[in-house]
This record gives C-alpha cells, structure tokens and sequence, in this order.
C-alpha cells in the first residue's frame, strides 16, 4: 500500500473489530470514451463496480440503449459484461481479432477491508455514535489517497416487508453519504444504493429464534450485524 500509484480499494463493512484482510480484484471492463457513458468509471476508464460485483449505473445517464450503445476497448457493448440480460447474446460474440501491440501490465490491486461496530439500531437510519467514530476513522485514511469513487451501499435485516427495508437501507446509505460529506469528503464523488434485506451477513446464525416481527428482542439482537453500510473506496495512493 505504500508504493506510489499503487491502484487500491477500500471496503469498510459494518461486522464487529478492528482487522485487515486482502484479495486479488476481478477482470476489469475498460471503456471505449466515445458518447454516453452509462456506468461510473474510474481514472483508467475500468467500469466502477460494486462489492457484489454489479456495475454501477451512472445515474440518469444509464439507460438500456445506452449501455448497448457504449462499449469496451474491445468493441463490445458495456452491457455484455454489465447487464447482459438486456441484450441480444448475439451482439456479445467477440469481435474479429486485430493485431495491436500488448498492451503494459496494469498496476496491481488490492482491496483493503475494515470492520467496524455497526452503524444502525433497528428500523433506524440514524447513524450511532458508535458509527460515526469508525466513519470518522474511514475519512482520517482518505487522506492518503486521490480519491476518484466512493460507494456507499446500505442494507437492512429480514424483518418487515421488502419494500420497506428497500427504502430504509437506501436511506441508511444516504446518511452515510450526508456523514461523510460533512467531513469534507466531496459529495459528487460518493454514490448511494440500497440492497434491502437481500444480502445479509448473519446466514443462518439466527434460524429458529421465534417469530420475525419488532417485539422478538432476541431475533433483533442477532440480526444487528445486516444493518449496516458498506463503504467501498477506490483511488491511488499519493
């Protein structure tokens, strides 16, 4: 992490102490800077992806004709690698080979995670002071970095409907953005997305704890660890 320009992504994911790990990132998608461009990119022109590995859509920008329309270094449409249920298979088969010079090696990634105490009580998108503390944490390390992309992804736990718990991790992410922005971090740079209760971290820890409604304590208890924000970070080291 020390190397000058070393290329890094930094994930804070709301779970429980203080630890680092690393892992090797997956096969970027470079653009083709012609047009709309529907995805966020980053300074090397890679598509911007999720923790999950989704493409992150450039707001009003994105549209399907426009991620058809748009495509790769390779000639391929950006929406073969991001949204490939919305195109023609056919439209993604690889194009004609063409002799180009190899192309240098790109710098190596890493990607940096921190775990954190959680951020949200139930049904809340009040951020605990608790939370404010590790966020606090998270912007005192941006300043080691040019920070090009940073997204705020929030989530909610299996209690209550699923349209509810939509809105309240899109919120829950919203005052992360409002946090940080408040520290000085440039709201322009930070985008928000909800992912509900579809992607929660506790598994089966809490099967079998009564029923899931907002009088049962101890099922809230155990949920706590899937209401929370994550925070993913890419930029170069200064």
């Amino acid at each position: 992490m020390t190397t000058k320009n070393t290329r890094f992504k930094l994930l804070a994911v709301v779970l429980g102490t203080i630890g680092f790990s690393m892992s090797a990132m997956s096969a970027d998608v470079v653009v083709d800077r012609k047009g709309v461009i529907p995805y966020v990119t980053d300074s090397r022109n890679v598509v911007v992806t999720s923790g999950a590995g989704a493409c992150v859509r450039a707001g009003a920008s994105w549209s399907p004709a426009a991620a058809e329309q748009a495509t790769d270094t390779n000639g391929k449409p950006l929406a073969c690698s991001c949204d490939p249920d919305l195109i023609a298979k056919e439209k993604c088969e690889p194009p004609k080979p063409v002799a180009a010079p190899r192309p240098a090696p790109k710098p190596a990634e890493q990607k940096v995670k921190i775990s954190t105490d959680t951020l949200f009580d139930f049904d809340k998108a009040t951020l605990r002071p608790e939370g404010k503390a590790k966020l606090d944490e998270v912007v005192a390390q941006l300043g080691k970095y040019n920070v090009e992309v940073i997204l705020a992804v929030g989530h909610a736990d299996r209690i209550g409907r699923d349209a509810y718990n939509q809105k309240l991790s899109e919120r829950r992410a919203d005052a992360v953005k409002a946090y940080l922005t408040s520290k000085g971090v440039p709201a322009n740079r930070i985008y928000t997305e909800g992912k509900g209760e579809t992607m929660p971290v506790t598994g089966d820890k809490c099967k079998n704890m009564g029923p899931e409604n907002r009088n049962n304590k101890k099922l809230i208890d155990c949920l706590q660890p899937d209401r929370r924000v994550e925070i993913q970070v890419i930029g170069t080291d200064k």
